[in-house]
């Protein structure tokens, strides 16, 4: 398991959590150039269950009170909204996949009357992000960003997932599982996405990961010195 990277001498203030080794790797290249003191990253696994584990246990023990917890990484656009290389900020993380296929079409958990899929991102740190990405000429969306524990792949389930979630930019794989993690410890938390593919039929000849972990560098590079 990866140990936390810190960049701070103290008075540590935002988490941010990624899926993945290489992901981790560019957010800090990118608090590096500005010389960030006051973030934690840590990969906690790919998947909502993986990260939700890790980002609980990392809130439990750190030995200190974060502002915030960003799910970050890059993840499928939907075409029209978020094209390869941009940024999507969450307002909404989906748990797009949460709930049961029935004859008559998917059921979220909502619907059931289980719980919720849908934890609304913290608006006022949304803003103070955006307005750093502005401020470095970096455009963004801001839309809801749908968790999936299995990426779209067909154009069917891109259109369902599009009929579920009206105006959905994005799609990752650990959004709402940080988001939940955070939640239940009473912590503001948000999601960005850099985009590497489309969503819809799965075309790896098509995915430009490079160019998307470049932008996820850019983004984080652009908040280094965002004010806690």
């Amino acid at each position: 398991m990866t140990q936390p990277s810190t960049i701070q001498t103290k008075d540590t203030r935002i988490l941010v959590v990624t899926a993945v080794e290489a992901e981790r790797e560019a957010v800090l290249r990118g608090l590096s150039q500005a010389g960030a003191i006051h973030y934690d990253v840590i990969a906690g696994g790919v998947g909502p269950a993986a990260v939700a584990a890790r980002t609980a246990a990392m809130l439990a023990t750190a030995g200190h009170r974060y502002q915030l917890v960003i799910s970050a990484g890059i993840g499928g656009g939907f075409p029209g909204r978020a094209a390869i290389g941009e940024l999507v900020i969450a307002d909404t993380i989906v748990s797009a996949d949460l709930g049961a296929e029935t004859p008559n079409g998917f059921l979220s958990v909502d619907e059931l009357g289980f719980g919720t899929s849908r934890i609304d991102s913290h608006a006022k740190w949304n803003q103070k992000l955006l307005a750093q990405l502005a401020g470095a000429g970096l455009a963004c969306a801001l839309a809801p960003i749908l968790t999936v524990s299995s990426a779209t792949g067909t154009a069917a389930t891109a259109a369902l997932r599009e009929r579920l979630v009206p105006g959905a930019a994005a799609e990752g794989m650990e959004g709402f599982g940080v988001a939940i993690a955070a939640a239940q410890q009473g912590v503001p938390a948000t999601e960005v996405r850099a985009i590497s593919n489309a969503v819809g039929p799965r075309d790896r000849s098509a995915w430009r990961i490079g160019d998307a972990l470049k932008a996820l560098e850019n983004a984080f590079a652009a908040f280094a010195s965002i004010a806690p």
